[in-house]
């Protein structure tokens, strides 16, 4: 670690088997703390390049705990988070409501480390259950549309970087590999970054991918659908930028958009929106992403009929109907 920490302290950037090496060596426990801080926060203060994404990813993916659900033809629908704009669990309630429309949804998540409440907090809260068991996984999608794959579950060589990037309270590169290391390897992706640089890294590795994916990035520095800004999405069709009006829904502001302050807060707003009790803004939101996801599993699918099937979901109650049979099966 000395000699790659000196390297990247000379502002030189690392080889894929660089990158790769390393992560594997810090996922085994191979390096202490400090050096696993100083090696977070060097890529807090310069881009990751796609060598580097690239080898980090295939370490994480070497030592992950993998799982096969390929039967089920599943989309994954996550953010980097990161992204400071303190929203409520978007993707999240976008994954119930795709579900809700038939759709299966492996999600990947984690709890919140640069924010109050990730994924994992306000699913834990509702007792969605966790596990890394196989079998009870497709139980969960064969009944419910929807299981969720908590991070740590399926990582545990990651184990000893959780506290370190705790302590740290900021964003480092474990956010960015988080939407690209689901450990059941999805067939579809709607992937949320945090800005166009990243979005552009995704999209060189995702270029000789034969799954359906779609990178969504809101210009005013969302990491998912906003409908407070344009956003620019690349898929295997290309790069298109849609204005919120062109995907069906008015504008709205970033205020319209917070979260809860506490996961209790949050847990309340979850489930508000899934009983169509939410604000106009935050139901929007939450079926522009829907919607979207589901064109990427059916691409055959117009943008106006994914996002009528989004809101058939919701008005019918099948979106919350999933998070019951979650909890029964808890």
């Amino acid at each position: 670690m000395k000699n790659i920490l000196n390297k990247l302290f000379d502002h030189q950037t690392l080889s894929y088997d660089e990158a790769k090496n390393t992560l594997i060596q810090i996922g085994e426990g191979q390096h202490q703390a400090m050096q696993i801080a100083s090696f977070l926060t060097v890529f807090c203060m310069r881009s990751i390049t796609v060598a580097e994404l690239e080898g980090f990813r295939d370490a994480m993916l070497q030592l992950c705990r993998k799982i096969n659900l390929s039967d089920f033809n599943t989309i994954d629908i996550v953010g980097t988070g990161g992204d400071g704009k303190d929203t409520f669990n978007i993707s999240t309630l976008a994954s119930f409501i795709t579900a809700g429309a038939g759709i299966k949804v492996a999600k990947h998540g984690n709890y919140g480390v640069s924010s109050s409440c990730g994924s994992s907090n306000v699913l834990e809260f509702l007792k969605v259950p966790f596990t890394n068991n196989e079998s009870k996984l497709q139980t969960m999608l064969d009944k419910a549309g929807f299981c969720m794959m908590h991070a740590p579950l399926f990582h545990p060589a990651m184990a000893n970087v959780a506290p370190i990037r705790k302590g740290m309270q900021v964003r480092t590169f474990f956010n960015v590999l988080g939407p690209i290391v689901n450990p059941s390897f999805p067939q579809n992706q709607l992937l949320g970054v945090f800005n166009l640089e990243l979005a552009r890294l995704y999209g060189y590795l995702h270029q000789n991918t034969s799954n359906n994916y779609k990178i969504v990035h809101s210009l005013d520095g969302y990491d998912e659908i906003s409908l407070t800004a344009p956003v620019k999405i690349m898929s295997n069709q290309g790069e298109e930028l849609f204005e919120p009006t062109d995907l069906g829904f008015p504008q709205c502001k970033q205020a319209d958009l917070h979260g809860g302050g506490t996961i209790e807060e949050s847990a309340k707003i979850f489930v508000n929106i899934l009983e169509n009790k939410g604000t106009p803004a935050q139901t929007n939101a939450v079926l522009a992403n829907a919607g979207l996801a589901i064109q990427t599993v059916k691409p055959e699918l117009t943008l106006a009929d994914a996002m009528a099937n989004a809101k058939e979901s919701l008005l019918s109650g099948a979106g919350l109907k999933v998070l019951k049979t979650l909890q029964a099966l808890n």
